[in-house]
């Protein structure tokens, strides 16, 4: 006793907000915790195609990512329990994809299209791979 006040072990208090992280709703014993963290994949592979030239980027796959991104981060919001490790995921999926097509976009404008256009300028398909010669 402490000035009227029981001394708590601080083992004890961490013990006590370990035990209720692990008995959450939400918490490492649900699949409401390890699907977002698997979901960090999303992310990092979306970090790693920053490094990627603008024009290999899949715009209906940066569409696909931004949208569901976000209305996933909505429908976490929403729902009870609140996920908001879940929701702070698909936030980030959508603020990826959303990068992604702002750098299609931006490399679009600039007029940047390394393939030939097909309105008949050029009737031969352009070759990948250069023929060894005998």
């Amino acid at each position: 006793w402490v000035c009227g006040y029981r001394q708590v072990d601080n083992f004890e208090i961490e013990g006590m907000k370990f035990r209720a992280f692990l008995n959450h709703p939400a918490g490492p014993k649900t699949v409401h915790f390890w699907a977002p963290l698997c979901k960090w994949g999303l992310v990092l592979a979306g970090l790693k195609e920053v490094k990627r030239p603008p024009h290999l980027i899949s715009t209906s796959q940066s569409i696909a990512l931004t949208t569901t991104g976000f209305i996933w981060a909505r429908y976490c919001y929403v729902i009870i329990p609140r996920n908001y490790f879940l929701m702070s995921v698909n936030f980030f999926v959508g603020i990826v994809g959303g990068y992604q097509l702002v750098r299609k976009f931006r490399d679009d404008e600039k007029g940047r299209t390394p393939l030939p256009s097909s309105h008949g300028q050029s009737d031969q398909m352009p070759t990948l791979c250069k023929k060894k010669k005998k």
